[in-house]
């Protein structure tokens, strides 16, 4: 063992003579590897980070809806900032930012052998198409030009990866005809002159644009404790993403503004509507009491009632109040009905607090959508769901303004009905008089409702005039200093190190990733097991070589084999139990066990060839022999007795059989079973020979399991097959003795000379 444990330490000074002899494997890698890497700055320009963040304001916090208190609770919702993340990074956005920046269009001049820069915004050669050509291309149209010196230019234009136009050696400005429409090319301020270079331009579609500007700009947010939000962009321009970065917050406050505008005309629309039919009712009760005063000849009716309509004050004032509340919830409830109304905002200008969080709630769905059709299509998933939300709630607030209005009605009826036994109680009074509070009272309820009205178009005139953007810049896009990455010299002296690490890695990988011994000889450098001999590769076909007369070297290594095991292994007569195993499937185990078995008959012994590979059995479809019942059926029920699995193997005399049987649930448990003790020690008596065919040791423990019934163990290995750390895991149960006298046998070599046993060394 300590000769293996020497033979097993690292020969430092046998690698280094071993690079040193392949030195100039080292310099050609090392030169291979630095000319990459300078390769690689010179193309590759460094990129920089360039960052903004804004903080997304609450409606609720202004200070003049605040003050002004009607109108900023008639309308208005807050959105969570997640939401404002998904708005601010909506295609509508990135496409409008496109649009206003120009930068569906990317221009890349290159002056150097290696490389090319982005040219923004001072581009030497610009693109000129038709207007309409961006709102419907769907692609990206390349336009390569190589300018001379003398300010000439061969162009050629690709679209889908097909040349589309090309002109040689035109001046500027330069048409070029194609399928999608002409482009012209024309000199810029910035037109490199007198000196030879190469522009590639990429133009494409507002869409591919904004999908382009989305994988390159992220969005985050800064702290969930806080409303701020993170927008970041990696650019070898950061000219670019400053610009970038700052339009996409101008565009999303734009847009943040206009829909503020956007709830305020609402609401200016439907309050103008009321004032106009108020105003008509306000100037019929003026004149209708103007005509009954000139008709009756009445000069101050007020004062001539006041004794008599003292009692009743208390009654009139609660009428008022309840006719002007009536009035407010018939036109809530009249919005409500209208189909037109469908997904606008609803007032809020109710008494009932409950119906007055209900609207709101709606309102803040509303203002939901609004946002969502702006960025999504018609048919988004999403947008679908929140309609149908808002399709129920706005039925159930119909229905329950509705509950309201009868309400309110009753309680007018109620009041008018005191009233009239105040009137009642008021005889006295001529009727003249009476008709004329009447009138006078209808007048009163609507000039407060139309006051009440006035009041709120200033206040959502106030609010249009003084509306905020959503996002209040905290950090306008700015660029940091380093740029991304590694810097040159760090890259070049990691390829130095790369190609000086190179050529021992791949030295190395040549002589261990073959994980397969192919040689006796590298088993016998591994392992101090004791190897009964190699089986040189059979192809007859048949499943049984050892029979009588064959005279193959398959035969004759298993006569050998016999041999050994007879006179080295097995060394007393009760000494019958031969286990089988090997790592993995595939390596001939169970081949090797029927011959072996076969081979112990052909000398006249009666020998028994026993399956207990339960979790993969392969017995009885080598032999073609299937019994009815089987080893794990056995072990399952105490009726069935030995006899009944045993069956005898026609083409071999001397030779009987148990295969494995159907494979069990619990095959660890059944292996545990005393039955299995009781079946061996009667096998025992009945043959002079046992060979146990058992599941690979490398994928399950059951051949442990047997040891407890074995005389000696026979690990099969197979050339180009069994790996070399198999082979260790061998010589570790052979130096633990955890398998009674384990040999090994090598399967599938070239061999056929130098078989026999040889004897473990001390």
């Amino acid at each position: 063992m300590a000769q293996k444990q020497t033979s097993s330490l690292i020969d430092f000074r046998g690698l280094f003579r071993q690079y040193l002899s392949k030195w100039y494997f080292f310099v050609i890698s090392v030169l291979v590897c630095g000319s990459l890497a300078y390769v690689y700055t010179k193309i590759k320009p460094p990129k920089y980070a360039v960052h903004a963040s804004i903080l997304i304001s609450d409606d609720k916090s202004n200070s003049l809806s605040e003050g002004l208190g009607g109108l900023s609770s008639l309308f208005g919702a807050k959105g969570s900032v997640d939401d404002e993340i998904y708005v601010i990074s909506s295609h509508s956005v990135f496409r409008q930012v496109a649009k206003d920046l120009g930068i569906n269009v990317q221009h890349l001049v290159k002056t150097e052998l290696l490389g090319s820069n982005l040219a923004y915004p001072t581009w030497p050669v610009d693109l000129v198409t038709p207007s309409e050509m961006a709102d419907t291309l769907q692609g990206t149209i390349m336009v390569k030009a190589m300018v001379n010196k003398k300010g000439k230019a061969d162009v050629e234009v690709i679209y889908a990866k097909k040349k589309i136009g090309e002109v040689k050696k035109a001046e500027f400005p330069i048409s070029i005809q194609t399928k999608l429409g002409e482009l012209t090319l024309t000199k810029t301020p910035y037109f490199l002159n007198n000196e030879k270079f190469k522009t590639v331009i990429y133009f494409s579609g507002y869409d591919v644009a904004a999908e382009d500007m989305s994988r390159a700009v992220s969005t985050d947010i800064a702290s969930r404790r806080a409303n701020v939000i993170n927008l970041a962009i990696d650019t070898p321009n950061p000219d670019y993403g400053i610009d970038v970065l700052n339009e996409i917050i101008a565009t999303y406050n734009k847009r943040g503004i206009e829909e503020k505008n956007q709830k305020s005309v609402q609401s200016a629309k439907f309050i103008d509507e009321r004032l106009v039919l108020l105003a008509e009712d306000l100037n019929r009760s003026e004149h209708e009491i103007q005509d009954y005063k000139q008709k009756h000849n009445i000069i101050d009716i007020e004062a001539e009632a006041k004794y008599q309509s003292t009692k009743k004050g208390q009654i009139e004032t609660s009428l008022i109040e309840a006719e002007t509340n009536y009035e407010i919830v018939s036109m809530v409830a009249k919005f409500f009905k209208d189909p037109a109304n469908a997904y606008l905002m609803a007032p809020t200008t109710l008494d009932n607090q409950g119906l007055q969080l209900a609207i709101k709630d709606y309102n803040e769905l509303i203002l939901r959508r609004m946002d969502l059709l702006n960025s999504a299509r018609s048919d988004n998933a999403a947008l679908r769901l929140l309609t149908e939300q808002i399709d129920a709630m706005r039925e159930n607030l119909a229905q329950s303004i509705e509950k309201a209005r009868e309400t309110a009605g009753i309680t007018v009826r109620d009041l008018r009905n005191e009233r009239g036994k105040a009137d009642a109680r008021l005889g006295a009074i001529p009727s003249q008089e009476r008709d004329y509070i009447d009138m006078k009272r209808q007048q009163e309820v609507k000039q407060e409702l139309y006051l009440f009205l006035l009041q709120s178009r200033e206040e959502n005139a106030l609010v249009m005039a003084n509306a905020v953007p959503k996002g209040v810049i905290i950090d306008e896009a700015f660029k940091y200093t380093k740029p991304l990455g590694l810097s040159k010299k760090i890259i070049l002296l990691f390829a130095i190190l790369l190609g000086l690490c190179i050529p021992p890695m791949i030295m190395y990988l040549r002589k261990t990733l073959r994980n397969r011994f192919e040689t006796r000889q590298e088993v016998e450098r591994i392992t101090d097991v004791p190897i009964l001999g190699e089986m040189c590769i059979d192809h007859s076909g048949e499943t049984i070589v050892a029979k009588p007369g064959n005279t193959s070297s398959a035969a004759e290594l298993f006569r050998l084999m016999r041999s050994t095991i007879t006179q080295f292994i097995l060394g007393t007569p009760d000494e019958k139990v031969i286990l089988l195993t090997s790592s993995t499937s595939g390596e001939g185990k169970t081949y090797i066990s029927i011959n072996l078995a076969a081979s112990f008959a052909m000398m006249g012994k009666r020998t028994i060839l026993v399956g207990l590979d339960i979790r993969n059995p392969r017995l009885s479809q080598y032999l073609d022999i299937k019994p009815r019942l089987g080893m794990t059926q056995y072990l399952a029920s105490d009726e069935i007795k030995p006899e009944q699995i045993i069956v005898n193997v026609p083409s071999v005399k001397d030779l009987d059989m148990i295969v494995a049987g159907p494979v069990p649930p619990n095959p660890s448990e059944l292996l545990l079973s005393s039955r299995i003790d009781e079946l061996f020690t009667q096998l025992r008596k009945d043959y002079d020979y046992i060979v146990v065919d058992t599941a690979p040791i490398g994928l399950v423990s059951d051949t442990f399991t047997l040891e407890r019934v074995a005389d000696a163990t026979i690990y099969v290995c197979r050339a180009n097959y069994t790996s070399l750390n198999d082979l260790s895991y061998i010589n570790e149960l052979y130096d633990q003795d955890r398998l009674k006298r384990l040999s090994i046998v090598i399967n599938g070599t070239a061999a056929k000379k130098t078989y026999g046993y040889r004897t473990r060394k001390e």
